[in-house]
């Protein structure tokens, strides 16, 4: 018997459960298992939910069609966001450990070649002066490159030491659903031997060809294979010509090539040996030549590299450019998350972010539903709340990517032009020709808009969920949008938003307004007269079932406010208080203390969670 690449018995069936309910008699002799959540897919999204789900004492199945984690670097970019929902995994630590900080790399450049003329540069990530306080405001955790290939192990590991099962190298086969449960039907690939999983709820986290979404009929909204791609993993030491100028992303860009990533992008995976080089192709022109020879050829082309440099090609992938979101992330008890639910480009580098969110969103919400803690309405949020995140995100993406196209009419580098004319106008950008000054303006404009694209910081931090079940509104509206809100992110407290950063004091130690509630859990923030409000959450929780610890922030509070950074983001009084749910957004708030606040929290609570509030006996 063999072990696949993740450690895990591949071949191992699971046995006939009794205790489960008869399957129907085409399966009647099929062996079968029991689960509360059947998790579809173990790449970042599914390890995610595997290990979110664990945590908080759901029964979970996990399967995936492939053999193991992720066998190249494919996404890379984490944002402060993802890391601080890591953070509250205790993986945080572990993710940095395997990733190269984005202020070791934080500059975007565009070039001829790595060799050629640098036609301009931008600052990435967050790592330019520019940017480095508005990042370091925004949270306590910073932006890093972890490569998938790094990532998911991390997350693997976790969800192992959560007593996750995890099943690499079975597939589904088929997937049906009924009031009571779902059933699904299994292969493991190796002996093509079947199985029947039951369950409560399932998730597809399957990635772009979900084979969920496929058999369910989810809808979805946009466009498909948009563009083809090929990406190679090389092993390749280009410090000589990158170590003086260490950046994320290399944006090669030559005459006659009017693609979204020009001649290629080379990004870096490993400072400064391991590259992907990412090109585009036309299908119609047929397909690619995926050998070693060929793609090593095609890089050593597009970067300038001659025959003494050498290369070795670890991975090859063809992928397509999608612009596509589920019209809806749930139907009865089956969930999309993560690529599954929304496929578009990784420019701004979105996608595995956005999907570590869907995670964190969905997984407290069936594990209060499934302990019976929470009504049906709270899992109806998880699409009200990401779906229109999942389009936002998708739109932004593609957008970006057609501005990047732009930046070859500026150049003069239009397809069919030959390279002595496509340099020479570069030449001439460059010069004091006349109308030449104007392009340089253009040109700028173009970079600006890269350090739009990689500084997002804004749609990175910035989700905003409303017209939620699980969000009770208090009656006023968002605080105007005072910047680019794109470029830059304002923290509110008001419901919906997430809850802000800032630094408190406590015991002795500064620490983050984000570590102040216990993970998994509620938690309601009051301030130095919040003496009433903690006894209005002990009968919340009684009369709910419901933990409900209470936080106090605020000048010489158990949480001390010692910097007034909390005072100047809360929006509420010193009598006020803020609902946070176990994902950190703000369920609700009360800007003072209400004549009867038991009453009125018991009630909003009542409300996130789905349920019929009566007013509990004072």
């Amino acid at each position: 018997m063999t072990t696949n690449s993740s450690g895990l018995d591949s071949h191992q069936i699971p046995t006939h459960n009794a205790a489960n309910s008869k399957p129907d008699s085409s399966t009647s002799t099929l062996p079968e298992i029991d689960t509360d959540v059947l998790v579809v897919g173990a790449g970042v999204t599914g390890l995610a939910l595997t290990a979110l789900l664990r945590t908080f004492g759901v029964r979970v199945y996990t399967i995936a069609r492939h053999g193991g984690t992720a066998p190249a670097p494919r996404a890379h970019i984490t944002n402060q966001r993802t890391m601080e929902i890591f953070r509250d995994m205790g993986i945080e630590e572990r993710v940095s450990a395997v990733a190269t900080s984005l202020k070791k790399m934080g500059s975007g450049i565009l070039a001829t070649s790595l060799t050629g003329m640098e036609i301009g540069r931008y600052g990435c990530y967050g790592a330019s002066d520019h940017q480095l306080t508005d990042f370091a405001m925004a949270s306590p955790c910073k932006m890093e490159n972890s490569p998938q290939n790094l990532l998911e192990p991390v997350l693997l590991v976790r969800a192992r030491e959560k007593g996750a099962d995890i099943r690499f190298y079975h597939e589904l086969i088929h997937i049906e659903q009924s009031s009571e449960g779902v059933l699904a039907r299994v292969r493991e690939r190796t002996t093509q031997a079947e199985y029947l999983v039951r369950a409560r709820y399932a998730i597809g986290a399957d990635g772009a060809r979900s084979v969920v979404a496929s058999h369910m009929g989810f809808g979805f909204q946009g466009k498909p294979g948009l563009m083809f791609m090929l990406t190679s993993w090389l092993e390749v030491d280009l410090s000589k010509y990158t170590s003086y100028r260490p950046a994320c992303i290399y944006w090669l860009l030559q005459p006659g090539n009017e693609y979204w990533v020009g001649a290629g992008t080379c990004i870096c995976v490993q400072q400064f040996r391991e590259w992907t080089f990412n090109r585009q192709y036309d299908p119609t022109d047929g397909e690619p030549d995926t050998s070693d020879e060929a793609v090593m050829a095609a890089a050593r082309d597009a970067l300038d590299l001659d025959d003494s440099v050498p290369i070795r090609v670890k991975d090859v992938s063809k992928w397509e450019v999608n612009h596509m979101v589920a019209t809806e992330y749930r139907r009865g008890r089956i969930f999309l998350a993560g690529d599954a639910a929304h496929r578009h480009p990784p420019a701004s580098g979105l996608g595995t972010n956005t999907s570590v969110q869907d995670a964190y969103n969905l997984a407290w919400k069936l594990s209060m539903v499934l302990k019976g803690q929470a009504g049906d309405k709270l899992l109806d949020s998880y699409n009200q709340e990401r779906q229109p995140i999942g389009k936002q995100v998708v739109d932004h993406a593609i957008g970006t990517l057609y501005e990047m196209t732009q930046i070859a009419q500026v150049l003069g580098f239009q397809k069919g032009r030959s390279k002595e004319e496509g340099y020479a106008s570069l030449a001439e950008l460059f010069s004091d020709a006349p109308g030449a000054e104007e392009r340089r303006t253009k040109l700028e404009e173009q970079i600006k808009l890269g350090n739009r694209r990689s500084n997002a910081i804004g749609l990175h931090l910035g989700h905003r969920y409303t017209g939620s079940y699980a969000v009770v509104h208090d009656g006023t509206p968002f605080p105007p949008v005072q910047r680019d809100p794109v470029l830059y992110y304002e923290p509110t407290t008001h419901p919906g938003a997430y809850l802000p950063h800032a630094w408190v004091q406590y015991s002795g130690s500064l620490i983050s307004t984000l570590d102040v509630p216990e993970h998994g859990s509620f938690g309601l923030i009051v301030g130095i007269g919040g003496g009433p409000w903690s006894s209005a959450a002990e009968k919340a929780s009684q009369a709910l079932g419901v933990k409900l610890p209470v936080h106090a922030i605020g000048y010489r509070c158990t949480y001390d406010d010692v910097l007034g950074e909390w005072r100047s983001r809360r929006e509420i009084g010193d009598r006020g208080a803020i609902l946070v749910r176990p994902d950190r957004h703000i369920a609700w708030r009360s800007a003072d203390r209400p004549t009867d606040p038991t009453e009125a929290l018991c009630s909003a609570f009542a409300q996130v969670l789905g349920r019929n509030f009566m007013k509990p006996a004072l």
